[in-house]
């Protein structure tokens, strides 16, 4: 019988950040079903779209399949020099939705973007800013960065303001497709400097295989 885990094998499976009540955690394979189940759950508004790509708003019977595809996918593309760090998020131990970092040519830009959801039902409650505050305080201090960009839809107040409380700046906009109409984004960018820091420290779990997995010895 192997003695190789699929941790050992992909070491983002692996990778724990604990702050306080806040939780992210790699997203093994038996956490894509209650994660999937969340986000049948709701996540926005019916006439609300969030998201660049509209999948939240996939029927009820494909939506599962795509969110497991997609992770999947993710990580058979991880690589140096392109990878994503998507982690679910446990707040007091209850699964709330998915904390991300995106990157390419990391190595040499030391940059990347920021990316979430959370349960419907668990907005409102500081979660969303906690585990922002949570992934850019990891990337500064653990992974090296140097800037974090985000960015969000005009019309998704509630994640500008979030962006606003962790202390990304606006750095112009952009016009994209969606759902067959024009819409405009707000781009945002945070320093190391400018990062409103979350009440409690970080303790990360496997660190250093993670950072071997991304080129940082």
């Amino acid at each position: 019988m192997s003695e190789t885990t699929p941790e050992a094998m992909l070491p983002l499976l692996g990778l724990r950040i604990e702050a306080g009540p806040v939780e992210l955690r790699g997203i093994t394979d038996d956490l894509l079903g209650p994660l999937a189940d969340l986000a049948l759950d709701g996540i926005h508004d019916a006439d609300a779209m969030p998201f660049y790509v509209p999948w939240s708003i996939a029927p009820r019977d494909e939506l599962p399949g795509n969110f497991a595809k997609f992770h999947w996918s993710q990580r058979s593309s991880f690589s140096e020099r392109r990878w994503a760090c998507d982690l679910a998020v446990f707040f007091e131990g209850e699964l709330v939705g998915c904390q991300g970092f995106s990157t390419s040519d990391y190595l040499v830009t030391r940059t990347g973007e920021t990316g979430s959801w959370l349960a419907r039902r668990f907005q409102g409650r500081g979660i969303g800013t906690a585990m922002r505050q949570v992934i850019c305080a990891f990337v500064f201090d653990h992974l090296d960065a140097e800037y974090v960009t985000s960015g969000a839809f005009t019309d998704n107040p509630a994640s500008r303001a979030v962006s606003r409380k962790v202390g990304y700046t606006e750095n112009g906009w952009r016009r994209v497709e969606r759902m067959g109409a024009v819409a405009t984004v707000q781009e945002l960018v945070l320093e190391p400097g400018s990062l409103v820091r979350y009440e409690h420290e970080l303790r990360v779990t496997g660190l250093e295989a993670f950072r071997r997995s991304v080129g940082l010895a």
